[in-house]
């Protein structure tokens, strides 16, 4: 029996492989991140922009083994946090639950300003309504903490009825269009000869394809609602990954088909599957704006479920404010770091971009958040092979230890660059330095709090999810 009391404990076993997996892919919300993300791609890699979105899976691959290794290990709620504090002491533990949260913080908001914005622009195409997008991303907002406070099975549920439904319309949209442009098909998406500038191509649109896989962790935080977590976890993250991938790749090729393999007309495009699928069938249009809106709407129900889980497993652990660390007595649920995380990432949006265009705002915060996500990612991963060394010496394997986790960090550097490269227009400019500031803060953070509270080293990981209690 845990030395650790029940009352301050999720729900046990409430999730099995499906559900977890759907909460993954639910999060990653391909619809979205496709629709803004694959024309970018297109004007850095040209017509061969699957190939890139290849290469970003397998990187995304590097990336799922270093969370896969910690969580057969250490499963935790806490994930990054539990894993770079129990590899580099409390300190950094503090720092990374202020850094990784704040960008999960600002990413979010950009979910919640795109939940608005497309279902005010759906509503008005397709019913005449035109309906302020600021309520409906407060509608929309208010509906995820009703539910995924109420209980982890009940919002998976229906963040995976959200995300299957979208993917069924997704594929309908890819194969009419594939039909449609049969005269067109060929292998040109996949030949190397059509990758603008070889492998500078693939690096100038690789960070954008990186992009489209955010969200791949989300199964780690679930770690202690799921039935035996060191292994339905690790499973989770490869199944999410490679099934997510394999679905980008399909949608690109056939996107890439109804635009005739021309490059230019794809990148000039704002949304290049909508208005493939226009040309392709314009009778059928709403079935992509459908789509649209489930994938945002189980997106911000899948990060909700997920990322909280990091600010509550923190103040549980008393790495932020104990308030977050509360569970609801009913629902078992962490209501008050979930109700906190979609409070503030719509506060984000009322504060910064209220009279914004909604997709700019889109823009400009997943990008700023997506800074910190992916510097926690490259931590995380120098974290793996000091962990082993300090907890696991005996079972250290060099290739699965520190080998595939150093080149996943090599390889993340370049999707890092892509973000914080000098000379980009405002606002994306300052994102660097302000991301900067924030990591400065958070280390300062992670010092005094150690220094206050020499303990803190015996709690961070004291959570083990499959643990009795």
């Amino acid at each position: 029996m845990s030395i650790i009391g029940s009352r301050e404990r999720l729900k046990k076993d409430a999730l099995g492989l499906p559900q977890i997996v759907a909460s993954t892919l639910a999060n990653i919300a391909p619809a979205m991140s496709f629709f803004f993300g694959f024309g970018l791609i297109v004007s850095g890699a040209g017509v061969a922009a699957p190939i890139t979105i290849l290469v970003a899976m397998v990187v995304i691959l590097f990336l799922t083994n270093t969370l896969s290794e910690f969580s057969k290990y250490r499963p935790s709620t806490g994930s990054f946090v539990t894993f770079i504090g129990m590899a580099f002491g409390p300190a950094a533990g503090a720092a990374a639950s202020v850094f990784v949260v704040f960008g999960y913080l600002v990413a979010a908001s950009s979910v919640v300003v795109i939940a608005g914005g497309w279902a005010h622009d759906t509503l008005k195409l397709f019913l005449g309504i035109d309906i302020p997008w600021q309520l409906l991303s407060l509608i929309a907002t208010g509906i995820v903490g009703l539910l995924v406070s109420r209980g982890v099975a009940l919002s998976t549920t229906w963040a995976a009825i959200f995300f299957y439904f979208e993917l069924a319309l997704l594929l309908v949209g890819a194969v009419v269009m594939l039909i449609v442009n049969r005269a067109s098909l060929s292998l040109a998406p996949f030949e190397w000869s059509h990758l603008t500038g070889g492998l500078k191509g693939i690096g100038l649109g690789f960070p954008i394809a990186i992009y489209l896989f955010i969200g791949w962790e989300n199964s780690a935080t679930l770690a202690e609602e799921t039935r035996d977590p060191r292994r339905n976890i690790p499973r989770a993250l490869i199944i999410g990954t490679i099934s997510i991938g394999l679905l980008y790749i399909f949608l690109a090729y056939a996107t890439e088909i109804a635009f005739h393999n021309n490059a230019t007309a794809i990148g000039k495009s704002d949304i290049p599957f909508i208005d493939a699928f226009k040309a392709s069938a314009a009778a059928l249009l709403i079935i992509a704006y459908l789509a649209g809106m489930t994938s945002i709407f189980s997106s911000l129900l899948g990060l909700t479920n997920s990322q909280a889980r990091i600010l509550f497993s923190s103040g549980r652990e008393g790495l932020l404010p104990r308030v977050f660390g509360k569970i609801h007595p009913q629902h078992r649920t962490p209501f008050v770091a979930m109700w906190s995380f979609v409070l503030i990432a719509l506060a984000i949006v009322v504060l910064f971009g209220w009279n914004a265009k909604p997709v700019d705002l889109y823009g400009e915060t997943g990008s700023f958040g997506t800074i910190p996500i992916i510097i926690t990612y490259l931590i995380t991963n120098l974290a793996l092979p000091v962990y082993m060394l300090r907890h696991h010496r005996a079972e250290f394997r060099p290739l699965r230890h520190a080998i595939i986790p150093v080149l996943g960090t090599l390889l993340t550097l370049f999707p890092l660059w892509g973000l914080v490269q000098p000379g980009q227009p405002a606002p994306y400019n300052i994102f660097p330095y302000a991301a900067l500031g924030v990591l400065i803060l958070s280390i300062i953070y992670g010092v005094l709090l150690e220094r206050r509270d020499p303990a803190l080293v015996q709690k961070i990981g004291s959570y083990v999810a499959d643990e009795e209690y």
